[in-house]
């Protein structure tokens, strides 16, 4: 036989098929299906398909035969398949024919088809940022792109599940946007003074829209921009009286930003020209200053207080609202006339006017001469003989000699051209005059005139000269059928302390001291200031300039700039300062900007003084002392003591605690006549130049009154007031005389209580008189409260007989210790009148008087005391305790 052959042919199939399984399905859709053909067909096995086999990569997947004579089959995973484990898979696929026979041997198998298969992806993952927590920063005032870039990320295997398509800021009301690309940017500028930190938080989305499951946070802190400048000062600084030099800015520095600088120039200023005149300086009078800075003695005060003998100043307006620093101001109406009496006499070719003056630029296109001193024609003419005056901002000093023996041009007019003359401000002024030579200084420094005109000297007539203060006198001004004098070139501003000194010029030593200001700018520790560091002062201190090459050593120098007052009673208020500061870059002029500061000094009120004057108030005396060469010293027991409080004021002002004694000075003590003014034919009232040697004190006196004045100590004061003797000559026709006692600091700033004191005489029943009050328990009684007295004579009292026998004994008691009395004073009488006040103080007899009225004495005092402390006291107790005796 013949073979026949039933299995001729190998199964076919596609070359290559593409297939697509989501993940987790287990479907594989394939293109093109897989169908294997087989030309054996339709012989039983031989042409019938009886299996796929798949070859290589131990791919996840199956194929299985659906139907045997069709050849259809199908793909299908084995598992689970995840396209983030593995997106895409390529094997080997073969087709198997059922074989020759049922038993399936001598099978055929197909060519190998290649097997392409895509993992499709599901959207399975939301997206995570790449950090648990953005940080990042942001200057204030800039626009940014970006700030910063946040990023989130998703485990899906496809683009479009995996990549992220948009960012979103969840916080709301903030001022910044994210764009899909994760860059935030702010949408305002941002300021470092209104919030310093931004929290914001963002969420993302991927391309399916999946939202991340947690918003991530987003600290966005806000930069100040670097601003050139000094940085840690205060507003206001503080200043403690009668504490020293201060400190201004001791944490202070200086910010360049980095900038590569090579010099910085500071400029510190105190501006108090709204401080009495420019700033603060003592308040005492005119010639009380020209004494304490050592000046010759002989100026004349043209601008004194108004008082009863400088009356002449009473109707100019004053500047009250200063601290006692006398000012008057001119408004163009105002103007004195100096009395003829005061005006200095005889001016040679050496003499000085000096004079505080705060002017301004005059109103009006054609200004007029603003006079604030002149001596002129009285009557009939109308010649100036000197004058001192303003015009369009300059100060001319005028002055025309009278005919000599030569008769030839002489230096007349001395012109000056000053800003300070308009600039609204306090300056000192003091002319020197040594003919022909005059010199002015503005603040203690040298001006030499620039303009100097001659003139013929004036003829000489035997007319009155008037001294008038703002405007000057014309004496012969003729309206129609009237010759009226009046006063022209009035001045317009403020003057204090216009001074003449004939015969002498001031030296620069004393126009320094009197212009000098107590307080200004300070270096604490000028040692410890770095050698690198230049700096310089005005002359009033109030300006302060400091050149350094180092920034560290400039920022060292201004923390030891400090403010200094030395007045014991220092003007409170508010001082402005003002710092400007240039920075100087390497090769460049100024390169960094550094704005200028303004500060406050607050003064704080001084511990004000009380002054207070005790001793006795009435002084009873016989007519003999009266009489005598010395007269009697009415404050001989005068006791001046000031006190301050530490705290605030109790009820309960003798025993108050937190009261202190103060020593200042004192600069003047009026004795004041009450009542009828005094008679030179019969009484004076004086004190001995002898009195005030060693002392920086001068006196006056009057019919008014007497005045000591001086800056001086409360002692020298007192010893001085114990020396005032008063006379009267004619005492029989004198009844009583009162005097008023007051005192002063700082030209009235603080005054004293106003001490009575009456001096009276001896008369006959007034002893007398004086026991019976002893004897019924009088005033004088009842006010010394002293146990031990009180009982010594309450036991003489104690089991005595009626009344009126008491009443009659005393008073023959008393009148035979008057007799007594009057003879010890006749014997006294003959002694030598010009015996020494220490002598009169000792003897207990000199004074008699009642000034254990207002005397509070401590009851804790023994008896001793009391009789060594007030020995004419001790006296009239004896006598009155021998009267109670002898009942």
């Amino acid at each position: 036989g013949c073979t026949l052959v039933l299995n001729k042919h190998k199964p076919w199939i596609e070359t290559s098929y593409h297939g697509v399984i989501t993940e987790n399905m287990d479907t594989v859709l394939l293109d093109p299906p897989l169908v294997a053909l087989d030309k054996d067909a339709p012989v039983p096995y031989a042409g019938e398909i009886c299996a796929f086999k798949i070859h290589g990569q131990e791919a996840p997947f199956e194929a299985v035969v659906l139907n045997r004579t069709s050849g259809e089959g199908v793909l299908r995973a084995k598992g689970p398949v995840d396209c983030e484990t593995q997106k895409e898979y390529t094997f080997i696929i073969q087709a198997y024919d059922c074989g020759a026979e049922a038993s399936g041997a001598s099978w055929k198998k197909s060519h190998k088809a290649v097997v392409h298969i895509q993992v499709d992806d599901v959207n399975e993952f939301s997206p995570v940022f790449r950090e648990p927590m953005y940080h990042a920063s942001a200057m204030e005032g800039k626009i940014y792109d970006s700030i910063l870039q946040v990023e989130a990320w998703d485990q899906d295997c496809s683009p479009q599940y995996s990549q992220i398509c948009n960012y979103d800021i969840v916080t709301s009301n903030t001022p910044f946007a994210i764009d899909r690309n994760g860059n935030i940017r702010n949408t305002e500028r941002l300021s470092y003074d209104k919030k310093q930190r931004y929290k914001v938080m963002v969420t993302a989305f991927d391309c399916g829209q999946k939202r991340a499951t947690e918003s991530v946070a987003v600290h966005i802190d806000v930069k100040p921009v670097c601003k050139p400048g000094w940085q840690g000062w205060n507003k206001q600084v503080d200043y403690e009286p009668g504490t020293g030099s201060k400190q201004l800015f001791p944490k202070m520095h200086l910010e360049t930003c980095d900038g590569p600088l090579s010099a910085v120039r500071a400029m510190v200023e105190l501006q108090t020209s709204h401080i009495g005149k420019g700033c603060d300086r003592e308040t005492y009078s005119e010639k009380s200053m020209q004494k304490l800075c050592g000046a010759a003695s002989g100026s004349t005060d043209l601008l004194p207080a108004p008082s009863i003998s400088t009356n002449w100043t009473a109707s100019l307006l004053t500047d009250s609202g200063r601290d006692s620093d006398l000012i008057f101001n001119f408004d163009g109406r105002q103007a004195a006339n100096v009395p003829e009496q005061v005006v200095p006499q005889n001016l040679t070719d050496q003499f000085t006017i000096a004079t505080w003056m705060k002017h301004g630029p005059s109103p009006g296109l054609r200004a007029e001469k603003e006079t604030l001193l002149c001596n002129s024609d009285k009557t009939e003419m109308n010649r100036h003989h000197y004058s001192l005056y303003v015009h369009n901002c300059r100060l001319v000093f005028l002055l025309r000699r009278d005919f000599t023996q030569v008769d030839t041009f002489r230096p007349a007019e001395f012109h000056w051209k000053l800003e300070q003359i308009c600039d609204k401000e306090w300056h000192y002024y003091v002319i020197n005059v040594e003919f022909p030579a005059v010199t002015l200084f503005v603040d203690g420094v040298t001006y030499e005139p620039y303009l100097v005109t001659d003139d013929w000297p004036i003829h000489p007539s035997s007319i009155d000269t008037q001294l008038t203060v703002g405007a000057c006198w014309q004496g012969h001004y003729i309206l129609p059928c009237v010759s009226t004098p009046r006063f022209t070139q009035f001045f317009r501003g403020s003057l204090s302390g216009l001074t003449i000194r004939p015969g002498r010029i001031e030296t620069q030593k004393v126009i320094s001291c009197l212009q000098a200001c107590k307080e200004g700018l300070d270096i604490h520790s000028l040692e410890s200031l770095g050698k690198d560091i230049k700096f310089h002062f005005n002359p009033a201190q109030s300006v302060l300039v400091m050149e350094g090459e180092d920034l560290e050593s400039v920022n060292t120098a201004m923390a030891k700039v400090s403010y200094i007052n030395s007045r014991q009673f220092p003007t409170a208020g508010l001082r402005q300062l003002h710092i400007t500061t240039t920075v100087q870059c390497f090769g460049e002029d100024i390169c960094i900007s550094i704005p200028d500061i303004k500060a406050l000094v607050m003064v704080l009120p001084p511990s004000e003084p009380r002054i207070t004057i005790a001793g006795s108030d009435q002084l009873v005396r016989p007519a003999a002392d009266l009489r005598g060469a010395m007269g009697v010293a009415p404050f001989k027991e005068l006791r001046i003591t000031s006190t301050v409080d530490e705290g605030p004021d109790t009820v309960d002002t003798f025993y108050r605690p937190g009261v202190l004694e103060a020593m200042h000075n004192l600069d003047y003590c009026d004795v004041l006549v009450i009542g009828e003014e005094l008679n030179p034919e019969q009484e004076s009232l004086e004190i001995h130049h002898s009195s005030l040697m060693g002392k920086h004190l001068d006196a006056t006196n009057s019919t008014s009154g007497i005045s000591i004045y001086g800056v001086d100590s409360m002692a020298h004061y007192e010893e001085a007031l114990r020396q005032v003797r008063y006379r009267n000559w004619r005492p029989a026709t004198l009844s009583n005389r009162r005097f008023r006692l007051t005192c002063s600091e700082l030209n009235g700033r603080y005054t004293s209580n106003e001490f009575n004191l009456e001096v009276s005489l001896v008369h006959n029943a007034a002893p007398v008189e004086h026991v019976n009050h002893m004897a019924v328990q009088s005033q004088y009684m009842r006010s010394v409260h002293h146990p031990l007295m009180v009982h010594s004579v309450n036991s003489h009292i104690s089991g005595t007989p009626p009344a009126a026998t008491v009443v009659v004994v005393i008073c023959i008691a008393a009148l035979v210790c008057i007799v007594v009395l009057g003879i010890y004073r006749l014997h006294s009488t003959h002694q030598d009148s010009s015996k020494s006040e220490e002598d009169e103080a000792k003897d207990p007899e000199m004074d008699w008087d009642d000034s254990t009225l207002t005397i509070t004495v401590n009851p804790m005092e023994v008896r001793g005391h009391y009789t060594k402390e007030f020995p004419e006291k001790a006296l009239s107790t004896k006598i009155n305790s021998k009267a109670l005796v002898k009942i």
